[in-house]
């Protein structure tokens, strides 16, 4: 009996040392992807790495990693040639390949979100006299904005807020039209007024094999479904 109780207490104590050992190893790796993300994506602030899974040190042996939860407040990313805020990304990534110095992963599947405000939307457009607002749903349910453009013509400032549908379109960039335009009664001030409110911004500075799927406009901002296939986190 004394032997078996010994037993016990030897598995127990090693058992203890081997989930502190693996919990160490995973803060540290969590540190360092984490950075290596940061540096290799120049993101302007470092996210959160969450490794999933025990034990870690396994998932090393095997070099992949089963899941990886990755969180960033306030990214800005490349919008054409402006820039925009992205705040409330948050990816799953799965499958994560990785080498043993961690200059390298790749997640074969990721899904996601990102949130972008109606503030930083507007600043987007580049265009001091336009601003964007939610705009709820049309009844087909498509995601809508409501845009707000001013135009001088022939000495009169005219303001004009229509309601413009959002999309994605080509995996990367947000695409916003206005549904209608009222007429003026101005031969050309329609084209004027789509010149101010109608825009495209492309997405960029977000992991390689990320892509946008899918916008739906809430009241605090417009939220973004992201997924991809053999993501690149670290080059």
């Amino acid at each position: 009996m004394r032997a078996i109780r010994i037993t016990v207490i030897v598995a127990v104590i090693l058992g203890a040392l081997f989930v502190g050992a693996d919990r160490l190893a995973v803060y540290f790796a969590e540190d360092q992807a984490a950075e290596k993300i940061r540096s290799s994506q120049n993101l302007s602030g470092t996210p959160s790495v969450s490794i999933k899974g025990f034990p870690f040190l396994t998932q090393v042996a095997s070099s992949t990693l089963d899941e990886v939860e990755v969180k960033l407040d306030g990214v800005t990313a490349n919008a054409g040639d402006r820039s925009i805020r992205v705040t409330g990304f948050d990816a799953k990534l799965q499958g994560v390949r990785i080498n043993s110095s961690f200059t390298s992963a790749v997640a074969d599947k990721a899904t996601g979100t990102a949130h972008i405000s109606y503030a930083d939307l507007t600043k987007a457009t580049g265009d001091p006299n336009v601003t964007v607002g939610y705009g709820g749903t049309d009844q087909a349910g498509k995601s809508q904005v409501k845009v707000t453009g001013k135009i001088s013509l022939m000495g009169q400032t005219i303001e004009r807020s229509v309601l413009s549908t959002v999309t994605v379109t080509g995996g990367d960039t947000i695409h916003v039209r206005a549904d209608e335009i009222p007429a003026e009664g101005f031969p050309g001030v329609e084209q004027l007024i789509r010149q101010k409110i109608d825009f495209d911004r492309k997405i960029d500075g977000l992991p390689k094999g990320i892509t946008l799927d899918k916008v739906v406009t809430t009241k605090d901002g417009v939220d973004i479904t992201l997924t991809g296939s053999k993501v690149n986190l670290a080059g």
